[in-house]
């Protein structure tokens, strides 16, 4: 099993944090880790979806839990196993939200995220919390 996690502080309103994280067809206008992204139905636990980060395979993932305003994760497979993702958020008081953001790799390309994808997934998820934060700003300011 290989696991990476990253936490960032975002300033903001903690509905709105969540709107803009839950927002997958968005995430490709503002996520520099994102080319493309869709779900498949609504923003809840057996709802599919696909995306293609820049520089990695397009993939199809399944949402596994949702707790609106708090917490989702999601799965997909790897040939002999998966890799899971998991984001939080945790209001901190007034206008600010810590969030966080973990990836699972279990099977036999752990060594291959280890070497390769794991250093990038890193600095891709330091990369999505700068653009979450401002992508929240810029839409609080827009009301």
């Amino acid at each position: 099993m290989y696991r990476i996690t990253e936490t960032a502080v975002i300033d903001g309103d903690a509905a709105q944090v969540w709107a803009v994280a839950t927002d997958v067809s968005e995430w490709p206008s503002w996520d520099p880790h994102e080319e493309a992204a869709r779900l498949d139905g609504p923003f809840a636990t057996g709802t599919t979806g696909w995306s293609k980060p820049k520089g990695a395979p397009a993939a199809s993932w399944t949402i596994t839990a949702v707790e609106v305003g708090r917490l989702w994760s999601s799965e997909c497979g790897l040939p002999g196993g998966k890799l899971t993702g998991a984001n939080s958020f945790d209001d901190c008081g007034p206008a600010a939200v810590r969030c966080a953001k973990s990836v699972t790799v279990t099977g036999p390309l752990v060594p291959l995220f280890r070497l390769w994808f794991g250093p990038r997934i890193r600095r891709d998820m330091k990369r999505t919390f700068a653009a979450l934060q401002d992508e929240v700003t810029r839409r609080t300011r827009l009301g």
